[in-house]
């Protein structure tokens, strides 16, 4: 299991990233409204579906639905030989306390913060 390290945002010119070779489980430290950005490269010639889930989040309500279950988390699907970029403040509400990624064996992640 790796936290995946953060690489700040440089508004000017170029800037190396750093990235992680992902697994089967993994952690981040999630940061609302920095502006973060986890950007997923599958290096695989299959698609890999990566779920992120918060260790605190159950149960959220959405204006006009009602109470939805978030226990499960938010699965993410990357296609073989393909990059995803998933803007984190878009989906807050999974991202509560200890954030798991799990099944990310094959992806190679950047991630991203002002």
């Amino acid at each position: 299991m790796a936290t995946i390290a953060i690489t700040k945002r440089v508004t000017t010119g170029a800037y190396q990233t750093t990235t992680t070779a992902m697994t089967a489980s993994d952690t981040l430290v999630y940061t609302q409204g920095a502006t973060q950005e986890l950007e997923l490269m599958n290096t695989t010639a299959s698609a890999v579906t990566l779920t992120i889930n918060g260790s605190t989040v159950n149960t959220v309500y959405v204006a006009g639905y009602g109470t939805v279950s978030t226990s499960a988390g938010k699965t993410v699907a990357v296609p073989a030989n393909s990059t995803v970029r998933l803007p984190l403040d878009a989906i807050a509400q999974y991202l509560g306390g200890t954030i798991a990624l799990t099944g990310g064996t094959g992806l190679i992640a950047t991630f991203i913060s002002n």
